[in-house]
C-alpha cells in the first residue's frame, strides 16, 4: 500500500477495522501540523507534548466507540480535538488568578492580569479563523458582496455600483451568503459563540 496516496477516511476505516498500522500513518502523516497548532496555543512544550499525546488517546477512544462519523475530514476532526483540550488546559491553569500573598490583595490586580484572557483570545483566533473558512468556502459572488458589507462598511448603493449590479441583486446575494454560511456552520459543527 502506498502511504502517500491512500486517503485518510481509508486508513481510518482499516484502523476500525483492526489494522493498527494505518493509524501509524495517520499520526506520522499529521503529527507536525497537530502538535505545532497545539505549541503555538500553549507555548510550553511539555504542555504541548502532553496536550498532543491526550488528543491521540481521546481519538483512539472516540474511533473504537464508532465516534467518529466525519467521512474524509479527519484532520479537522482532530484539530477540533486538540483544540478543545487546549481549552480545557486554560481552564484548568489559568482561570485561577495568581497572586502575592499579602495584607494589601488588591481584587483589581487581578481582574487585570492578561493571564486570565488567554483562553478568550484562543477562543476569539478560533471564531475568527473558522470564520475566514466560512467566507472562503461561499461562491465567489456572495463572498465579494459580503466582504465589501461586512469587512469594507459599504452601503448596498455602493457594492451594486461597484459591482455593476441592481441593488436588489447585491441584497440577494447578501441574503444568499448568509443563507449559505448557516448552513457551512451546521455541516461543520461550528460554534461562533465567544
Amino acid at each position: 500500500m502506498d502511504k502517500l496516496k491512500v486517503l485518510d477516511s481509508t486508513l481510518v476505516s482499516n484502523y476500525i477495522k483492526g489494522d493498527e498500522k494505518c493509524f501509524e500513518i495517520l499520526i506520522a502523516r499529521h503529527k507536525q501540523r497537530i502538535y505545532n497548532f497545539i505549541f503555538s496555543k500553549v507555548l510550553n512544550r511539555d504542555v504541548a507534548e502532553d496536550v498532543f499525546q491526550d488528543t491521540f488517546i481521546k481519538v483512539i477512544n472516540n474511533l473504537k466507540r464508532g465516534k467518529y462519523n466525519e467521512e474524509g475530514k479527519f484532520l479537522p476532526w482532530v484539530m477540533r480535538i486538540a483544540h478543545n483540550l487546549v481549552i480545557d488546559y486554560f481552564r484548568k491553569n489559568n482561570r485561577m488568578p495568581k497572586f502575592k500573598n499579602t495584607d494589601e490583595f488588591d481584587i483589581f490586580s487581578v481582574l487585570g492580569d492578561g493571564e486570565l484572557n488567554a483562553e478568550k483570545q484562543l477562543i476569539k483566533e478560533q471564531i475568527l479563523s473558522d470564520v475566514r473558512r466560512l467566507v472562503d468556502d461561499l461562491p465567489e459572488d456572495q463572498k465579494e458582496v459580503l466582504v465589501m458589507r461586512m469587512y469594507k462598511d459599504m452601503s448596498f448603493k455602493e457594492i451594486s455600483e461597484s459591482t455593476n449590479v441592481s441593488i436588489n441583486t447585491a441584497l440577494g446575494r447578501m441574503r444568499y451568503a448568509l443563507i449559505n454560511m448557516r448552513k457551512l456552520i451546521d455541516k461543520y459543527n461550528i460554534i461562533l459563540v465567544n
